[in-house]
C-alpha cells in the first residue's frame, strides 16, 4: 500500500486562496499570524490555529497596526502596488491601543509652533480627513472647540495662540470676546475671551484604522494579528535579509522594514541595534464620564489654555461619537506600558521607567504638580473645580470615573518631551540588518489627525532611506 504524500505547501497556497475567497464574500474578516480558518457568526468567529512553519517573504513589511502604521502601509501600497507587503499587530485587532484609546478629536492645528512639522502636518491631515472620510463614508461631527482663557493672564495667551493659528493658517479661526458671544456657541460656558475653531472634529479613530487596513488588504497587502516581533536577525536568503521573529515562532522574512511601534517603539528600535534614548516613559490619562442627563450641555470641544509651565495640556471637555461626553485626562506614571488602570502593573516595565535619568529628572521638575495629578486620580472628584472654571453648573455627583489611555512620551536623557517625530536606523554597514529597518520613534499628538499627512512623509522617508 502506498503512503499518501501531502504537498503542504500547495495545501497553504490552496488555504490562502479559500480564505482570500472566504473574506470576499464576508465569512473570513481576519488575517492572523498564522494561516487560520475562521467560521464568522454575526459578529463572533471562532479561530482553529492550523500552524506552520512555512516562512512569508516580503519586499516591506511594516510592524506594528495602529492609526500610523496602518496609514503608512496603505499610503506605500497606494504608490508601489507590486510591492508585496505585510503588517504585523502584536494584538487580535488593528488601533488596540493609543489609536483605540484617544479622545477622537481631529484637531485643527491650533497650538503648535509656526513652520514646525507637527503644524503643518495636522493642519494638512485634518483636511486629508475629512476628504477621507467623505469617500469612505466614515461617520464624523464638526462640533468645534472653544479654547476659553477664564483670566487676564490666559487672556494674554489666549491672544499669542490667536497669531499662531493665523500663521498656521488654521481655516476659520475666531477670536470671541465676552461671556455672552461665548454663550452663544457653547451656553452653559463662561470665560471672558475664547478661541473658535470651527472645523474641529470628533471620530472614532479605530474605524479610521480599521478602514486603511481594509485598503491595504484590498490592494494585496496582508495583515498578520497576533504577532508580536521579539526579533531581528539576518536571515539566510539574500534576497529577503531580514528575519523577522515573533514571540511565539512566527517568522516573515522581508528586505525592509518600518516600524511604528508606538509604546513599544523604543524596545523595537533597540532590536535592530539603536540606542534606546530617547526613551518611551508610559503615562495614563484618565477621563471622567459627564452623567448622560447633562450630557447635552456640552455642545463641542471646550479646551483649557496651555500653560507654557506645564508638559501636559489640563482637563478639558469631548463630546463623543456615541452621545457621551468625556472630561479630562489627568496625566500619572502607568505602571505597564499598556496599563489603563492602577492594577495593571509589570514590574521590570516600571523599573525600566522610573530608573531612567530622564524620567527622575521630569518627575523632580513636576513633582508638585505630579503629586497634584495622582490625587486626583484617587479622588475624581477634585477634578470637578477645574472644570468648573468652564461650566460651573457641573457637580461631583455628574461624573464617574470613564476610560482611559496610554501616552507613550519619548523623553531624552535630559528630561525633555520629545515634541517632534524622530526617525531611526543603525547603520552597521551596508549589510547590516540595521540599515534594512527604519523606526519611527515618535509620532506625537496630533497624530491621529495627521495620520494621513505622517503617511506620505513616511512614505517618502521610506523612499529616500531604500530607494524602493
Amino acid at each position: 500500500m502506498k503512503k499518501l504524500q501531502i504537498d503542504f505547501d500547495f495545501f497553504f497556497e490552496l488555504l490562502a486562496i479559500m480564505s482570500y475567497l472566504a473574506r470576499f464574500f464576508g465569512g473570513l474578516f481576519v488575517v492572523s499570524g498564522k494561516p487560520k480558518l475562521i467560521l464568522c457568526e454575526g459578529a463572533k468567529s471562532i479561530e482553529r490555529s492550523l500552524g506552520t512553519s512555512t516562512t512569508r517573504e516580503y519586499d516591506v513589511v511594516v510592524v506594528g497596526g495602529g492609526i500610523v502604521g496602518a496609514a503608512s502601509a496603505r499610503e506605500l501600497k497606494l504608490r508601489h502596488p507590486k510591492l508585496k507587503m505585510a503588517i504585523l499587530e502584536k494584538e487580535n485587532e488593528l488601533a488596540k491601543h493609543q489609536t483605540g484609546h484617544n479622545s477622537g478629536v481631529i484637531h485643527a492645528g491650533i497650538y503648535y509652533k509656526p513652520g514646525s512639522l507637527k503644524a503643518k502636518l495636522c493642519v494638512e491631515g485634518m483636511q486629508l480627513m475629512y476628504k477621507y472620510c467623505d469617500e469612505k463614508k466614515i461617520p464624523y461631527k464638526k462640533v468645534g472647540k472653544l479654547i476659553v482663557a477664564t483670566d487676564e493672564v490666559e487672556v494674554k495667551r489666549l491672544e499669542e495662540l490667536h497669531q499662531r493659528a493665523i500663521e498656521n493658517k488654521v481655516p476659520d479661526i475666531k477670536l470671541i470676546k465676552g461671556v455672552e458671544e461665548i454663550k452663544k456657541i457653547e451656553p452653559h460656558c463662561v470665560g471672558l475671551q475664547a478661541l473658535w475653531s470651527p472645523h474641529t472634529g470628533i471620530i472614532d479613530y479605530s474605524i479610521v484604522t480599521q478602514q486603511y487596513g481594509i485598503d491595504f488588504k484590498e490592494k494585496g497587502g496582508e495583515v498578520y494579528l497576533n504577532f508580536e516581533v521579539n526579533k531581528f536577525e539576518k536571515s539566510q536568503d539574500p534576497k529577503y535579509p531580514v528575519l523577522i521573529q515573533s514571540k511565539d515562532g512566527q517568522n516573515v522574512k522581508s528586505k525592509y522594514v518600518l516600524t511604528c511601534g508606538g509604546l513599544q517603539s523604543d524596545k523595537l528600535a533597540e532590536l535592530s541595534g539603536c540606542p534606546r534614548s530617547p526613551r518611551i516613559v508610559p503615562f495614563r490619562g484618565e477621563y471622567l464620564l459627564l452623567n448622560p442627563e447633562k450630557a447635552h450641555m456640552i455642545r463641542g470641544n471646550i479646551y483649557p489654555v496651555p500653560d507654557p509651565r506645564f508638559p501636559f495640556l489640563g482637563v478639558h471637555f469631548t463630546p463623543r461619537m456615541d452621545g457621551s461626553v468625556w472630561l479630562g485626562p489627568n496625566a500619572v506614571l502607568a505602571f505597564k506600558r499598556e496599563g489603563y488602570t492602577w492594577a495593571d502593573i509589570n514590574i521590570s516595565e516600571l523599573a525600566d521607567s522610573i530608573s531612567y535619568p530622564g524620567f527622575i529628572k521630569l518627575a523632580l521638575k513636576f513633582m508638585f504638580a505630579g503629586a497634584q495629578e495622582v490625587i486626583k486620580s484617587a479622588i475624581p472628584s477634585l477634578q470637578v473645580k477645574s472644570l468648573q472654571k468652564f461650566v460651573p453648573e457641573i457637580s461631583a455627583k455628574d461624573v464617574e470615573r470613564g476610560p482611559a489611555g496610554v501616552r507613550a512620551q519619548a523623553l531624552d536623557i535630559s528630561g525633555n518631551l520629545i515634541e517632534d517625530f524622530v526617525f531611526d536606523m543603525y547603520k552597521d554597514g551596508d549589510d547590516s540588518i540595521g540599515s534594512r529597518v527604519l523606526h519611527c520613534r515618535n509620532a506625537p499628538s496630533p497624530g491621529a489627525t495627521s495620520s494621513l499627512a505622517i503617511a506620505k512623509m513616511m512614505v517618502e522617508k521610506i523612499e529616500s532611506e531604500f530607494e524602493i
